[in-house]
């Protein structure tokens, strides 16, 4: 069986490309105890905002969808799930809002990763929650034609339950020994999760949500803020092409964990990103807020629907925005494109 050793860091990873976006990360970490002091009461808005666009996009990477409405209402626990997706829907809200209470009380061994799995699957009248996989399962793709391949054979039934007892007792120790940056060891650690594949369903899902568990308890918790999941989503290509690249080979212990560890560190640095430019916007006291809008703007050249703005500046009301859209409009700054739900502005440069 695949064996599981966190306490050598393959010398690949200690790159100088790597080791800058780690780097990066750092310094991002630095400010964050800053940026969460600085406007407690936005942050909270940015933390319901999150939890929406995480629970949203982890499920529909795999195909779990609901309409903005209903996802809104099952987040903030105005509606009772009506069908199976909504049922998955809100166990992941479940686990996602646990993880972010109780993140520091769990040590992530095998027991946890069960319980938070039956978590998952609390809403769910299948009997699959807080048990590893009974039947050998395999990592599948279907192409333009409509066939189906194997893209990657994960561990036997039998193999699964020491396997990830091995798994989380090794990467426990090398945490705990401090010899690598938990930058490196935590997106080795999801890889092996993956590929180890050690649930009937919910893999994906789970890898997202130990993502962010361990990342909170090393200190990083931007995924609080900004969601990670949502960035994985709009790369999810990306995502799964370095998954594939990642996972060659690992039965006989010869994969490349780059491609991955790449990934995830600049997914994690593109959420500091995001959160450091929102957080400095809203601290910038000299704007009013519909100053703040045009600045959303001048920032970027994408379009920018009316959620979106809502999303990025949560202390603004909807009036406000509403009426500052009206004005860029009527100024010629920004250009409407589309109509009803698609509608959206984006900045003229005629």
């Amino acid at each position: 069986m695949r064996e599981f050793d966190y306490s050598s860091v393959p010398s690949e990873l200690m790159n100088y490309e790597l080791m800058n976006l780690v780097s990066a990360i750092h310094e991002y970490k630095g400010k964050q105890e800053l940026f969460i002091e600085a406007k407690a009461d936005v942050l909270e808005a940015m933390l319901e905002i999150a939890i929406i666009q995480s629970t949203g996009s982890s499920n529909r990477i795999e195909g779990i969808y609901t309409s903005d409405e209903r996802l809104d209402a099952l987040v903030k626990l105005k509606a009772e799930p009506r069908n199976r997706s909504e049922r998955e829907i809100a166990g992941y809200r479940e686990v996602l809002r646990l993880i972010h209470e109780s993140y520091d009380y769990m040590v992530p061994r095998t027991n946890v990763i069960l319980q938070l799995h039956r978590d998952l699957y609390q809403f769910s009248p299948s009997s699959i929650g807080g048990k590893f996989k009974n039947s050998d399962n395999l990592i599948t793709e279907t192409d333009a034609f409509g066939q189906s391949k194997i893209r990657f054979k994960p561990l036997t039934a039998f193999e699964t339950p020491e396997a990830v007892g091995l798994l989380t007792n090794t990467f426990i120790d090398a945490i705990n020994a401090e010899k690598y940056d938990p930058l490196l060891l935590i997106p080795m650690f999801v890889l092996d999760f993956l590929c180890i594949h050690p649930f009937n369903d919910g893999n994906g899902r789970m890898s997202r949500l130990l993502t962010l568990l361990l990342l909170y308890r090393s200190g990083y918790i931007v995924g609080k803020y900004i969601s990670i999941e949502m960035i994985i989503e709009k790369t999810k290509e990306t995502y799964y092409e370095v998954l594939l690249d990642s996972s060659a080979e690992w039965h006989e212990g010869k994969n490349s964990y780059l491609p991955f560890v790449r990934y995830y560190l600049q997914v994690i640095l593109n959420a500091y990103k995001d959160f450091s430019a929102r957080v400095e916007l809203m601290l910038n006291r000299s704007l009013s807020k519909p100053e703040r809008i045009r600045k959303l703007f001048d920032s970027s050249l994408q379009k920018l629907s009316k959620r979106m703005i809502l999303e990025k500046c949560p202390d603004i009301s909807t009036s406000t925005v509403e009426m500052t859209l009206a004005a860029l409009l009527k100024e010629g700054y920004i250009i409407k494109t589309g109509a009803g739900k698609n509608t959206a502005y984006i900045r003229s440069t005629g």
